[in-house]
């Protein structure tokens, strides 16, 4: 059975990983096999697997609820104008190509700590269009896949897999930040100028500077958005799971919103907002893939299968070294394939309390994707933004500095390791 459940598992890995090619729904794919597997796995075992699947049910809740909550937030900036603001505050600085693009790296970085890289990575791109064509366009892009990529690793709310590992309780939202910040940061400062210095003085654009304000009660609402994310972190301190401060601050903002359409009903803002709207707009068939991939890896560790691919990975009794180079092969592979499942299998794979590992598996997992197109989610929606950009001019433009600043980013790790403990 173990031998079976295994097969399918990655017969629906090689379908999610060429989900665009075959033109199928990775979503879906996760949705079936997941429980293709667990039936298999009831039909097939001599206990009750209740108790197996309510565990990970309970998990993959709490995940859910917070990705869809931050989502709604993010929504709700987007609605408000938030990010209008930032374009309009780039235009006006009028800078050349190089300030321009180191501008708009340095946004992406810290912008995806906050919001989350994949965002960031939509915003950003358009944006980018605005300034930049031709090749500059093509620089841009992965310039802004790579700074988001590495600021969302350091931050327990920046990356999806992050958030995973933090929701799982892996490591605090104070130890990412303490020990991820600084090899996110020099993946970042080692690319940024490898990928900068590749700009040509020509190909840019010159957008018309435009006048733009928010009112006073736009900006207050962006205020409430913008507090609920650091909500979650409060409600951890008080020993409350994560997901319940994004709920509260979500209610709030909500509460907020409502009472300035009842009292500016003649304000556009908040004339059109609409909650229940804004819920329609978050990415919901990326909530049902990770429901379909957390639910399928959960019917791998429950057979054992998961046990043993540790011990061929890391050994029994795994040393620093095994850890550092364990995570970093996962960090490459997630270049190929989903980092989602990745991470998922990684929390049953890896068999160690100590944070500070896990921080270095959420920076491999969460920054190697960068090294090719393919690899992240922000680079897979960015092509979808700029078509120019395909799988070989990425890797000619980022495929060193990615990789450079990847290998640069688990060195600074390995010796701040090495310093602290």
């Amino acid at each position: 059975m173990a031998l079976t459940i295994t097969i399918l598992f990655i017969i629906a890995y090689i379908l999610i990983s060429a989900e665009h090619k075959l033109q199928v729904s990775k979503s879906a794919v996760a949705m079936f096999f997941a429980g293709l597997l667990w039936i298999l796995i009831a039909v097939d075992s001599q206990q009750l697997v209740e108790a197996h699947l309510s565990e990970a049910g309970t998990e993959i809740f709490e995940i859910i609820v917070f990705l869809l909550c931050a989502m709604t937030l993010v929504e709700i900036l987007v609605h408000y104008k938030f990010f209008e603001l930032v374009r309009v505050w780039l235009v006006e600085k009028k800078l050349d190509n190089t300030r321009q693009l180191w501008m708009i790296s340095i946004l992406a970085f810290l912008l995806s700590a906050v919001i989350d890289n994949l965002t960031t990575t939509i915003i950003l791109t358009q944006l980018s269009r605005l300034f930049f064509k031709g090749k500059n366009i093509l620089v841009a892009t992965a310039l802004v896949i790579v700074a988001a990529n590495a600021g969302g690793a350091f931050s327990p709310i920046g990356d999806v897999t992050t958030t995973m590992l933090w929701l799982k309780g892996k490591f605090s939202s104070g130890e990412i930040i303490m020990y991820g910040f600084f090899p996110a940061l020099t993946i970042y400062l080692i690319a940024a100028p490898l990928l900068i210095r590749q700009a040509e003085a020509g190909d840019r654009c010159e957008p018309e500077v435009e006048e733009f304000k928010l009112v006073r009660s736009e900006k207050l609402v962006i205020a409430f958005a913008f507090g609920s994310f650091t909500l979650p972190f409060i409600f951890h301190a008080f020993h409350l799971k994560p997901y319940m401060g994004l709920v509260t601050g979500l209610g709030l903002t909500w509460l907020v919103v409502d009472a300035l359409k009842r009292g500016l009903p003649n304000h556009r803002s908040h004339f059109t907002a609409s909650i229940e709207n804004l819920l329609q707009k978050t990415d919901i068939s990326s909530l049902k893939f990770f429901i379909g991939i957390l639910l399928a890896v959960a019917a791998l560790n429950h057979l054992g299968i998961l046990e043993m691919v540790s011990n061929s990975l890391f050994g029994d009794a795994p040393s620093l070294g095994r850890y550092v180079l364990g995570s970093s092969v996962m960090g490459v592979l997630s270049a190929i394939v989903d980092n989602v499942p990745l991470t998922a299998a990684a929390t049953d794979i890896v068999k160690t309390t100590d944070p500070i590992i896990w921080v270095l598996i959420a920076l491999a997992v969460g920054t190697g994707g960068s090294i090719l197109v393919i690899g992240s989610a922000a680079g897979v929606v960015a092509m979808g933004i700029v078509r120019e950009l395909n799988f070989v001019n990425y890797l000619k433009i980022a495929g060193l500095p990615a990789l450079l600043g990847y290998l640069g980013g688990i060195g600074v790790w390995y010796v701040q390791y090495l310093l602290l403990f």
